[in-house]
């Protein structure tokens, strides 16, 4: 299948008129293949995962976050270097769908509103029209019609007694407490609170970390494509978070 099939299937998904204006979704890195037969889905472009997608046969890879939200030269030897040297000795392009996918509220990203079953969906912070009942933007609010398990959560502000509706917002989504106030929501679920919003919250905060629901949301990206373009085989780079419990032997 060309790159540009792909690339456009991609951006049927995370259409990249709804990027943020800071962000740089989009190729990332070009190559000289025309062709793909097999697309690599992943959260990071990390060494880690472009190899592990390399291994695994990829001719293409799709990852959530940038490879660099401000590229520089290769002039050190780090991770940038590290990715940039696999993809261009293996000659793949990386292709990157950041908040064009965030945005985009049909899709990936409103996965745990589906499985939660929400009803009454309203976007915390809608950026333009969307392409299906809802408008693109940041964050969702619904009415909880499902159990939600937050054992693994770090909470702060007042805690509810029941739970009638929910907010979230994928990755570092704190900045908009507010809104979720303003849609009704019992509790805000996302990543990487920060001490001050923590302690000066009045909503109940639930910080499950920047990875988990991102992590969730581009495996189903993955299967997503696949659906959408049977004659492509998407794999999906599973990844860890980079925090971990400390195991009380390194104490």
């Amino acid at each position: 299948m060309h790159i540009a099939e792909i690339i456009s299937i991609i951006e049927q998904m995370a259409p990249l008129q709804g990027a943020a204006s800071w962000d740089v979704s989009g190729l990332q890195v070009a190559a000289h293949r025309t062709d793909a037969t097999r697309l690599a889905v992943c959260l990071d472009p990390s060494p880690a995962s472009v190899s592990a997608a390399l291994e695994l046969g990829a001719q293409c890879i799709l990852s959530h976050h940038p490879l660099a939200l401000k590229p520089s030269l290769p002039n050190r030897i780090d991770h940038y270097h590290e990715v940039l040297r696999l993809l261009l000795t293996n000659d793949v392009p990386l292709y990157a769908a950041h908040t064009s996918l965030d945005v985009n509220s049909d899709g990936p990203v409103s996965w745990l509103a589906r499985e939660l079953h929400l009803d009454n969906l309203a976007v915390l912070e809608p950026t333009g029209p969307g392409t299906g009942d809802l408008p693109h933007g940041f964050g969702l609010a619904g009415d909880l019609a499902a159990h939600i398990d937050l054992s693994t959560a770090t909470v702060s502000g007042p805690c509810p007694e029941s739970i009638r509706r929910v907010a979230y917002c994928t990755g570092s989504g704190s900045s908009l407490l507010e809104e979720a106030r303003a849609a009704g929501a019992d509790i805000f679920i996302t990543g990487d609170v920060k001490y001050h919003t923590a302690l000066d919250t009045q909503l109940c905060l639930f910080d499950v970390g920047h990875h988990s629901l991102e992590e969730e949301m581009m495996r189903r990206a993955a299967i997503h494509l696949q659906h959408a373009c049977p004659m492509l085989e998407v794999v999906f780079v599973p990844s860890a978070s980079p925090f971990q419990p400390v195991h009380p032997r390194v104490l």
